[in-house]
């Protein structure tokens, strides 16, 4: 049965009224807190600028970030602006007409015919030699045309662009622009561009010279390319067809998107302002998903704030710490103002609320603070960096929508910094905080117990997801996209992130054990200690915040110098460190000839004399056909290679088996022999020769950098026909993997024979160790010669006075580019050897050193500050100078010590799960011993001892004798 209570008229109004009224209390209560916090931040101003410092200096970093990358990224209008300048569009012939052809609204270089892409088969049919047909009649265009230049410079010859046409139209402006003297008003008259100015030492009224022809043309004025850097040489012509890649610009036609399909049937490409800055929806005609720029955009902006939201959990971590602890102290100093504030009414949430607010407000202070910084940061560095080129800062761009998620971002760091001495605060005692008492804080035993438990999971999950990692690597059967591929790797990184938690959570326990054992090394370390064990939520914080930072620096150095010493051991030497080397190679499809080769080696010799080279040697080498039938190759054309016995390939098969293989052209197994005159072997090599080996090889003896070829002080060298090696019969000289075998029930099938070679010579071998030469077997002249090898000019080797300094290499690189005609290229480098790991390492350990030395500076200033009345005690009493000076000195080496100690021991928790991996999987396992352990070392024990002795030296403060508290 229901029993209905009629509830009385005059209730309903009560209850509304009682409603308006807690409201009101609510808000009243919120204004208080407020009003009190906003205070409270004023008294206590140098707690607070400390807090504000802490929370402003990453989101300095993170805005000036945000400012820069997205400077770097175009916006359509820009991109239209630095492509047609105030034209309106450009057209190009590009495909076949009538047979389908296709462009992409805003990638215009996206193309195809139909349902292919570009790389599809291209229809039969004629490309149109210009567009003006397909345009409405009557419509002004502007050609251009675009190659490339060899000029004379001040130094030898450099290959630079060239235009051809009007590129100093006004209407051009934004694209290329005039900058002094005039446009070119006959043919034998240029521009150039001021880096070409100074690359050719003149002047305007001189003349340029052109390498090939020796014409001569005379410098009128100086133009700007929007998408060049300053360096970038460049020449314009008065002749608008002077080179094959045309473009026709429309000044005042618009192409809207069927227009520019109508182009596109008529074989024409065509990149539209009005669509570009409008594009239509577009689909792929093979039904492939089509990107846009303006995806890509925004793909671009959501990348930079997933990287800024990375670096800013990271920041946030360590902003935290500090910033908690700073405000517990300021909490413990504000404990008698809130206690007054409880004794008259406030309950435990306003009292937390009071706190929260101040971290809210500090939080958002810093936060406007930093972003002005760091657009400021951001608009300086843009400045410094700039090379002048339109495209690498297509302007100075500000995401306000990035910089407000900062902002928001700044204020729940301020708010996460307060939220632990809040809930202190809330559980505090009012009248032990009226009264004064100081009473150290209790250990209680379920942190500790929770903390080890975690330490051990964590170590334990750090191992075994290596062993899996490395079983996982090895399985070739598990699919390529499966979870298990990747979970062990989030084990290992894991692991020893839930290990330093724990460590955290045992923070205090475990300086309580370090007290019992420092107590006995005197009064001064048994102070410190119990401090830091009284003061577990000022200490832990800070020795958290250095050892996540030393947790990152030792996972790098101990990952990353692994990773560099396993590349070091499998890197591909191609000439002796510091060696300069030009490659010479044909500019068409056919190989090299001889005359071509030594007209090419003759121009690269002459680049390295100008860059600085003082000996050159010319090696020589068989030239490689690539070809797609077998007519297409001489049938007399024989190639020789130096040939590996069938147990040594069987055993390098075996012992590298599933790793594969890879070679260099001059170590290639089936073109080894590289033809080095006598004089020349120390420059190819790296390494001297003895006066016998030097005449053993004059007189035929091989020189050979692999023992493997061999055998009985001799090597065999056989020829097989270039038919042969192209299309098969030739052998394979390839290491034999087990796993490449194919079996059927049992039978193993071996690689097929080779053919019978057309000619075999066992020659005797000079072995010589030359671990940084790319070369396997080197031959005299006379002996290629006395062999039949038809061999050329392919690579140049050069040595400097001196190891060459980065702008000798910018030199050569330029130099050679000039070299390069239209009938062979020059590609030339410097070499040096495999990348080291001083390039990152020592910025790396500044950092952390900066890091772990700014989080001890402000942990110490906390444990200064707050320990004022207990040095006035200490004075009273008789404690001397010296003895708070050791204080100071146990102090810092407690923080410090405590913070990088557990941080290097988390951090190397990963380089041990990596290394397990490349154990279990097979593939160039890591090496520990390759760490450098002693850096690690010097983080733990000198960096602490450092701080210490810093703190030591910068004497306490004289004490204010105004009130004595008891040290419980």
């Amino acid at each position: 049965m229901t029993v209905e209570i009629e509830r009385p008229a005059a209730a309903a109004p009560r209850v509304r009224a009682d409603r308006e009224r807690t409201k009101r209390s609510r808000t009243a209560r919120l204004r208080v807190s407020a009003r009190i916090a906003r205070r409270q931040v004023r008294r206590t101003w140098v707690s607070s600028l400390l807090i504000m410092t802490l929370i402003a200096l990453p989101i300095a970093g993170m805005a000036g970030v945000a400012v820069y990358v997205d400077s770097m990224i175009a916006t359509p209008e820009e991109r239209a602006d630095v492509e047609l300048g105030r034209m309106q569009a450009w057209v190009q012939p590009a495909g076949v007409p009538n047979e389908g052809f296709w462009q992409t609204p805003d990638q215009v270089w996206w193309t195809g015919y139909g349902g292919l892409d570009w790389s599809g088969e291209i229809p039969d049919g004629e490309i149109p030699a210009d567009p003006i047909h397909a345009l409405p009649a009557g419509t002004e265009t502007v050609l251009v045309s675009q190659g490339e230049e060899r000029i004379e410079t001040a130094h030898g010859i450099g290959l630079i662009a060239a235009w051809g046409g009007a590129v100093w139209d006004d209407r051009f402006a934004g694209r290329f622009s005039m900058e002094d003297g005039r446009a070119p008003a006959a043919s034998d008259e240029v521009i150039v561009t001021a880096a070409t100015l100074e690359r050719t030492g003149a002047v305007i009224g001189d003349d340029l010279t052109l390498a090939a022809s020796g014409d001569e043309f005379t410098i009128t004025g100086t133009f700007a390319v929007a998408e060049f850097p300053d360096d970038r040489s460049g020449v314009a012509f008065a002749d608008s067809d002077r080179y094959g890649d045309k473009r026709w610009y429309l000044p005042e036609a618009s192409l809207d998107w069927p227009q520019v399909q109508e182009l596109n049937e008529a074989g024409m490409v065509a990149f539209s302002r009005e669509v570009v800055l409008d594009p239509p929806p577009f689909s792929l005609p093979d039904g492939n998903t089509y990107v846009g720029s303006a995806t890509q955009q925004l793909y671009s902006v959501l990348a930079l704030a997933a990287g800024l939201g990375a670096g800013g959990v990271a920041a946030a971590y360590m902003v935290v710490m500090l910033a908690g602890a700073a405000f517990a102290v300021s909490a413990r100093r504000q404990q008698r103002a809130l206690a007054i504030a409880a004794s008259v009414g406030a309950d435990a949430k306003d009292l937390r609320r009071t706190v929260l607010l101040q971290g809210t407000v500090l939080g958002l202070i810093a936060g406007g603070v930093g972003l002005a910084a760091g657009v400021g940061l951001g608009a300086l560095v843009i400045a410094l960096t700039d090379n002048g080129s339109a495209t690498m800062f297509w302007g100075f761009h500000v995401p306000w929508l990035l910089l407000v998620g900062i902002l928001v971002f700044a204020v729940l760091v301020g708010t996460a910094s307060a939220l632990v001495p809040a809930r202190s605060v809330g559980r505090s005692d009012t009248i032990s905080a009226l009264r004064g008492a100081r009473r150290p804080q209790k250990v209680t035993a379920a942190r500790p117990l929770w903390g080890s438990l975690l330490i051990l999971v964590g170590v334990a999950i750090t191992v075994v997801c290596g062993i899996a990692a490395g079983a996982v690597t090895a399985n070739t059967t598990l699919p390529y996209d499966s979870p298990l591929r990747w979970l062990p790797f989030v084990g290992i990184i894991g692991g020893p992130i839930l290990a330093q938690i724990g460590i955290i959570l045992s923070g205090r326990w475990l300086l309580w054990l370090a007290s019992r054992l420092l107590s006995k090394l005197g009064v001064s370390a048994r102070m410190a200690s119990r401090d830091a064990v009284a003061n577990g939520a000022r200490t832990v914080p800070a020795f958290a915040a250095i050892g996540a930072t030393v947790f990152v620096g030792v996972f790098a150095i101990g990952l990353g110098v692994m990773t560099v010493e396993q590349s070091a051991r499998s890197y591909m030497y191609n000439a002796p460190v510091g060696t300069a080397v030009a490659t010479l190679y044909p500019a068409g499809d056919a190989p090299l000839d001889a005359a071509t080769a030594a007209t090419a080696a003759d121009a690269a010799r002459e680049a390295m004399a100008a860059a600085g080279v003082i000996e050159t040697t010319t090696a020589l080498r068989q030239e490689e056909y690539w070809a797609d039938s077998v007519s297409d190759i001489p049938a007399d054309a024989l190639r020789a290679t130096a040939l590996m016995p069938e147990r040594v390939l069987r055993e390098r098969g075996e012992d590298a088996a599933g790793m594969g293989w890879s070679w260099g052209e001059l170590n290639s197994p089936q073109n080894n022999l590289t033809v080095v005159p006598a004089d020349g072997l120390e420059t190819v090599l790296g390494v001297r020769v003895s006066a016998a080996e030097r005449a053993a090889y004059e007189d035929g003896a091989a020189v050979v950098l692999d023992a493997g070829y061999v055998t009985d002080d001799a090597i065999t060298v056989g020829a097989w026909t270039e038919r042969q090696w192209v299309f098969g019969g030739a052998p394979d000289n390839m290491p034999i993997d087990p796993a490449t075998l194919v079996r059927d029930g049992g039978t193993v099938f071996e690689p097929e024979p080779a053919e019978d070679a057309a000619w075999e010579r066992r020659l005797d071998a000079i072995v010589v160790d030359a671990p940084e030469s790319g070369v396997t077997v080197a031959l005299s002249p006379e002996t290629a010669a006395d062999l039949g090898l038809t061999a050329v000019d392919r690579y140049v080797f050069g040595r400097f006075a001196e190891p060459p300094t980065q702008d000798d290499m910018d030199r050569l690189y330029a130099l050679a580019d000039g070299a390069s005609t239209d009938e062979y290229g020059v590609s030339s480098w410097v070499e040096s050897g495999p990348s080291g790991a001083e390039s990152w390492l020592i910025p790396l350990l500044i950092g952390v050193a900066v890091l772990v030395v700014g989080a001890s500076a402000v942990a110490l200033g906390l444990a200064r500050f707050e320990r004022r009345p207990d040095d006035a005690t200490l004075a009273a009493v008789g404690g001397t100078r010296g003895l708070r000076r050791r204080i100071g000195f146990w102090q810092g080496l407690v923080i410090a010590g405590f913070g990088t100690f557990a941080g290097a021991t988390a951090g190397i928790l990963p380089p041990i799960g990596f290394w397990l991996q490349s154990q279990t999987a097979g593939q160039g396992p890591m090496d520990l011993a390759d760490i450098p352990w002693w850096l690690p070392g010097t983080l733990v024990v000198a960096l602490p001892l450092g701080i210490a002795a810093v703190n030591w030296l910068v004497p306490p403060r004289t004490p204010a004798l105004t009130r004595r508290n008891v040290i419980a």
